[in-house]
């Protein structure tokens, strides 16, 4: 039963990082067009993880930012 949140960790940590690899693999980091969507598109894509090898093609079109006041 001790090992199973460890277990979990490892899981998640290698979920994520196939997620990494995958929005290095498409290019996102070196875009030179940084915004609010680009960095959305990022995120989902580590988010999606494996799934990116299995055609989901997550990204965030549109985003607005909050307006300081």
């Amino acid at each position: 039963m001790t090992n199973t949140p460890r277990i979990a960790s490892i899981v998640v940590l290698v979920w994520l990082l196939i997620g990494v690899l995958a929005a290095g693999q498409r290019g996102y980091y070196t875009d030179r067009d940084q915004n609010c969507a680009s960095l959305g598109t990022i995120v989902v894509t580590m988010i999606a993880g494996p799934l990116n090898y299995m055609g989901v093609n997550p990204k965030v079109d549109d985003c607005a930012l909050p307006q300081p006041s």
